[in-house]
């Protein structure tokens, strides 16, 4: 009998953890597999660790990574990944916003239509709040416009993969991880099913506004050299216009001679050039601190203790 390993992220998720196990275990019963759950306990600070512990004592099934501290759901979904013994390898939000009900459809495209992947989008941002949206829609179009890999507006994490493409993300160490720029890096088959954003069943998001716009720059950084591209182009555009400013500047000393130059246009010409030397200092130094923890080559996470059987 074929596996489904499921991979779930978990952090500060007491409220849902056992809802999405038993709303999982309805849909898996369903299909003709064996299957396993690996949770990762990212640094909880509530009682998620708990509940995941009694869980696995009910449900042999049930694998609990925990990790030592927070790492993020980057490091959590890489270690659920590497984790994996099954045939087929998903991965989940433990919020149910990424319905269970959808992993028959998937399994039956990648074993009767060729896939090696299916994954999920929605097709509307139904009550989630109008700046992150409007944000998240300009992030794909950037992204998109600038990088060599192609991210599906409205793609989510939750995805059911082969063995082989999961081999393939496995590959690549990079410590700063993009997930949705990486899956579309390493290739293979892809469908994507659409389906209507899901309020979260329980507890609230630990992902803030800010969480997402800095998670956006990893994407952007990680996947796309346009920004260090616009800071050449905005240097030499800034030279051109000094140069010709420069010409103006001495032929009107040389036709009407030198009067005394205003404050404010100078001011505004300094305050300019400032500002277009701090945004290039500022991308170089992004692209140079995510150099510098590259080069450390640290590990993207620990595992304080494995509950398996």
């Amino acid at each position: 009998m074929e596996k489904i390993s499921v991979v779930v992220p978990c952090y500060n998720e007491e409220d849902v953890v056992y809802i999405f196990h038993a709303e999982l275990l309805k849909t898996i019963k369903q299909m003709d597999v064996s299957y396993e759950i690996i949770f990762i306990n990212d640094g909880s600070k509530d009682k998620t660790l708990n509940k995941l512990e009694d869980m696995h004592k009910l449900d042999t099934n049930v694998v609990v990574l925990d990790f030592s501290r927070n790492f993020g759901k980057e490091a959590g979904i890489l270690a659920g990944l590497e984790a994996a013994t099954g045939d087929y390898v998903c991965i989940m939000d433990v919020d149910l916003q990424d319905p269970p009900s959808l992993l028959p459809e998937m399994l039956d495209s990648i074993k009767n239509e060729g896939f090696d992947c299916v994954a999920s989008r929605r097709v509307s941002r139904k009550g989630e709040p109008l700046i992150r949206s409007f944000f998240a829609r300009n992030f794909y179009k950037l992204i998109n416009k600038y990088s060599d890999v192609k991210i599906v507006d409205g793609a989510r994490d939750f995805r059911l993969m082969t063995k082989q493409m999961v081999a393939s993300i496995l590959e690549l160490r990079e410590y700063h991880r993009f997930s949705k720029g990486i899956f579309e890096w390493v290739g293979y088959n892809t469908k994507y099913l659409e389906f209507e954003n899901v309020e979260r069943v329980a507890g609230e998001t630990s992902w803030s506004f800010w969480g997402l716009f800095k998670y956006a720059i990893e994407g952007i950084v990680g996947f796309t050299t346009a920004p260090l591209r616009v800071a050449t182009y905005s240097g030499i555009l800034v030279s051109i216009a000094s140069f010709i400013y420069m010409i103006f500047v001495f032929g009107k000393a040389l036709l009407y001679g030198d009067p005394v130059a205003g404050y404010p246009s100078m001011m505004v010409v300094i305050l300019f050039l400032g500002g277009i030397q701090l945004l290039s200092l500022g991308i170089i130094g992004e692209y140079l601190a995510k150099t510098y923890m590259e080069s450390k080559r640290r590990p993207s996470y620990f595992i304080k203790k494995t509950y398996r059987n």
